[in-house]
């Protein structure tokens, strides 16, 4: 029996036995009689190990584990270590007003607390266009490339993509949040477990001798003409986590489907912890390898499993890598869902809408339009470094409506949408067309942050304040029921 067979077995024996657990898991479980709050929100019910595990598992998918090993330097870890700093945040200061405001998108409060239903509308747009255009294909590539290198597969990455958002769709469309958070939490556990094995195992691979390992390679201080100069933890790196972990509905999702605002403080404590642990999976792995093949890429982790683990644990693994591709692929399709179905159709288009139906049709069109853009990444030299510019487009004009939501201060509407398009503009300039003073993309995310919540506040301070009524921004209760 050949190793390539092992693997196959354990794979498939794991991915199925995850889903028949996740489906009994779910069976036990009473539904929501809101049959769209059960899809969106988990019926409200979601504890403080799902909300932890599904936290994690969403965000560290194959674009972190293949793309952050993909860089094979231990700077990456500051990404791990800053996304404690925006948890903690999310924890004290917006879990709190998610749930004073009853909110069921995280869209919903900047409705609630500026008084501009535009304002919602127009933000929700631009996360479904990342989501669509920068989110899901890049999951779905990564994904893909994993898959092909650890089993040397001969189908093309975008068969192998198809793959991913077929089994995706399951989830989604079918099972909501609830079955993506235990599915998640499953996969969660063994991930960790078999991410420190593949660590140690590389670790005997060369011999636990790190010499030969270039020092920049190992360092934590990036110097100028690295992925992360030094000085960007001071400046963008910060509110790039505050915007992931914060606002993004992608993972705010799960703190929103607690029964209390108790249990999801517990969930992402939780999860802040672990954070501070995964650098041993999605960067250490990455540097031991450049000892054994030099400068590889995006094929470095899949390299490294197929050669350091016994093929069992292999096939292992690569269960766990496919739940962890799942996870953020259908945990995006169903807050995509969730945007369209509450802040758009039941607004704009039929308040009285089967929202659950419409959710699955949005998941469906979303699954098609991400797999469709996955060749747009295939050249891509740091898969992780071009999502994050990338997501600068509408991250940082985004997280200046945020920032202005939270203190509170009205201001005129247009203001606020005239932000938000000067934000998405100057980003766009500095991405395509202009980078002054040779600055970093995440030195320009921070100045475009600034520059919009400036420009907000000198149109604000020009135009009339509305009133505390003036959109009945205030009093609209969400669609669904917290």
């Amino acid at each position: 029996m050949g190793a390539g067979f092992v693997q196959w077995v354990v794979f498939v024996a794991l991915t199925s036995a995850i889903a028949l657990l996740t489906w009994w898991r779910c069976r036990r479980e009473t539904p929501s009689s809101d049959a769209a709050k059960e899809v969106f929100l988990a019926g409200g019910t979601l504890t403080w190990p799902f909300i932890a595990g599904s936290l994690l598992l969403t965000n560290i998918s194959a674009e972190q584990i293949v793309g952050m090993n993909g860089t094979q330097v231990m700077l990456t870890a500051w990404w791990e270590i800053g996304a404690a700093v925006g948890l903690v945040i999310l924890a004290h200061v917006l879990v709190p007003m998610y749930y004073r405001y009853r909110c069921t998108t995280t869209t919903e409060l900047l409705e609630k607390r500026l008084g501009d239903a535009g304002i919602r509308t127009a933000v929700s747009l631009l996360f479904l266009l990342g989501y669509l255009v920068i989110l899901l294909p890049v999951v779905l590539y990564t994904g893909a490339v994993f898959l092909k290198s650890m089993f040397q597969l001969e189908a093309s990455i975008l068969a192998i993509a198809a793959v991913y958002a077929l089994a995706g769709l399951a989830y989604a469309a079918f099972g909501g949040l609830r079955a993506i958070a235990i599915s998640d939490t499953y996969n969660g556990v063994m991930l960790l477990v078999m991410g420190g094995l593949v660590a140690l195992f590389a670790f005997r691979a060369i011999g636990f001798d790190l010499s030969g390992i270039p020092a920049e390679r190992l360092t934590l201080v990036g110097g100028p003409e690295s992925d992360i100069p030094w000085p960007t933890l001071f400046t963008g790196m910060v509110f790039i986590h505050l915007f992931y972990w914060g606002t993004n509905m992608v993972i705010a999702q799960r703190v929103l489907a607690a029964p209390t605002v108790r249990e999801a403080q517990k969930g992402i404590y939780a999860a802040a912890a672990i954070k501070l642990l995964m650098p041993l999976v999605v960067v250490v792995p990455g540097v031991l390898a450049y000892k054994l093949y030099g400068d590889v890429g995006d094929v470095t982790y899949g390299r490294l499993v197929a050669d350091v683990l016994p093929p069992w644990l292999a096939g292992a693994f690569a269960a766990m890598i496919f739940g962890a591709v799942l996870s953020s692929f259908n945990s995006c399709l169903n807050s995509a869902a969730a945007l369209y179905a509450m802040d758009l159709h039941a607004k704009y288009v039929n308040p009285q809408a089967d929202l659950k139906r419409i959710g699955q049709s949005v998941a469906v069109a979303f699954a098609l339009g991400g797999l469709a853009l996955v060749p747009l990444y295939q050249n891509a030299e740091s898969i992780v470094a071009t999502m994050q510019q990338m997501n600068g487009l509408y991250s940082m004009p985004v997280l200046a409506a945020f920032l202005v939501a939270v203190v509170g201060r009205r201001v005129a509407p247009v203001a606020l949408r005239a932000g938000l398009a000067f934000g998405v503009a100057l980003y766009a300039v500095f991405t395509f067309a202009w980078q002054p003073f040779g600055l970093h993309y995440i030195h320009l995310m921070a100045i475009t942050l600034a520059s919009t919540i400036a420009l907000i506040y000198a149109l604000g301070r020009a135009l009339p304040a509305p009133s505390a009524d003036s959109s009945g921004g205030q009093a609209e209760a969400s669609s669904v029921s917290r």
